[in-house]
């Protein structure tokens, strides 16, 4: 007897069934930690979330991307240039007047101040690098 194949279902169909069933999962276990206590004993229970680092500013579209560049510890192109124009910036306080390569750091320094403030005000107006 010849029996028909399983239907694939939908891949969004699929995509809701896993959501529902990671939803219930978390659910359970939420319950769980409400019954033995753990919740309530957690650091900021009943507390606002402190999203300091600029949560509420970013644009919805960009968090998620951001978040996992965050944590990966990869910094924002604007974040980094700040970094080397202020070690840059100390080099050039701590070298000598006399150092060959003091004129050509400074230039270097204000070219990079300069690129900063041009990425600044891009981000300012687009949003977005």
């Amino acid at each position: 007897m010849f029996t028909e194949p399983p239907r694939e279902t939908d891949p969004d169909q699929r995509r809701e069934q896993r959501l529902r069933l990671l939803e219930d999962d978390i659910g359970r276990k939420l319950a769980e930690a409400e019954r033995n206590g753990e919740l309530r004993s957690a650091k900021g229970f009943g507390k606002r979330l402190d999203l300091q680092d600029g949560y509420e500013q970013t644009p919805a579209e960009l968090r998620m991307g951001f978040k996992l560049l965050k944590d990966a510890g990869v910094l924002p192109p604007e974040v980094q240039l700040m970094r080397e124009i202020d070690a840059l910036r100390e080099r050039i306080a701590r070298a000598d007047a006399a150092d060959s390569g003091l004129d050509a750091a400074r230039a270097q320094l204000l070219a990079m101040r300069q690129q900063l403030a041009m990425k600044l005000e891009r981000l300012r107006f687009s949003g977005s690098g």
